[in-house]
């Protein structure tokens, strides 16, 4: 199971929240390239950078710090937030993305997101399926759509889609644990997607467990910050794996 470290974008800073709420926002380093190498020198190669700026004003904003991770590390970095254009796909992939994350989109323009996965193919487009009580969540959380999550994710493997990421927002950034349940539903009702879960992720032995549901990949964001995990753990578990 790939183990992916979040970096949230807010002003340039590295951030967390709480359930998705702006006014939770915890500054954690004002220097994201900072935070990307540390977690490159501990061996992780792989990053999920959002754009909270971009999600909240449904274009890319912050591609400058996307370029310099990209340039300055050699993290393989999924990129989403506020992605709503093909100019917008266009500016992530060059400024060093190896994938992007979309949500929103994927709920309020199937036609363009669709497009996305044809021209770019479904190993650098992946589905943004965030949750509430088992409804897709859009606009960086702040509204709340019709669409069951399990039949959405479904509807796009139709589509081409391989890689999705499922957060549950009542668990997003509250360190009390991840969705096992709701993991465990997917894959055996989306059979052989690839899923990669976030939200809630809090002490080191939920890991195996994910990895034990078969999930692909899991994202760790405030465990990390808050110490919960270190970097040195991780570190012991890919040389562990290997």
């Amino acid at each position: 199971m790939r183990i992916i470290p979040a970096i949230d974008i807010i002003d340039g800073k590295c951030v967390r929240l709480s359930k998705g709420d702006y006014d939770t926002k915890i500054i954690y380093n004002e220097n994201p390239l900072e935070v990307a190498k540390s977690f490159e020198a501990h061996g992780i190669e792989y990053l999920h950078l959002v754009d909270l700026d971009g999600a909240k004003s449904s274009k890319i904003v912050n591609y400058k710090i996307l370029e310099q991770i990209a340039t300055q590390t050699g993290l393989k970095i999924d990129f989403g937030g506020g992605l709503k254009s093909d100019d917008d796909l266009r500016i992530a992939f060059e400024s060093g993305a190896n994938q992007i994350t979309g949500g929103s989109i994927a709920v309020k323009n199937r036609v363009i997101f669709e497009k996305w996965i044809s021209e770019y193919g479904s190993d650098k487009i992946i589905l943004g399926a965030d949750a509430k009580d088992e409804k897709i969540a859009v606009s960086g959380w702040l509204e709340e759509s019709n669409e069951d999550l399990i039949p959405f994710i479904q509807d796009y493997q139709t589509k081409g889609i391989q890689y999705v990421i499922c957060t549950d927002i009542a668990k997003d950034g509250m360190l009390e644990g991840p969705s096992f349940d709701l993991y465990s539903k997917i894959l055996a009702e989306a059979k052989g997607v690839k899923l990669i879960a976030s939200g809630g992720i809090s002490t080191f032995d939920e890991l195996p467990k994910l990895a034990e549901l078969g999930c692909e990949g899991t994202i760790i964001g405030k465990a990390i910050y808050e110490g919960r995990i270190t970097l040195k753990q991780l570190e012991n578990y890919f040389i562990g794996k290997m």
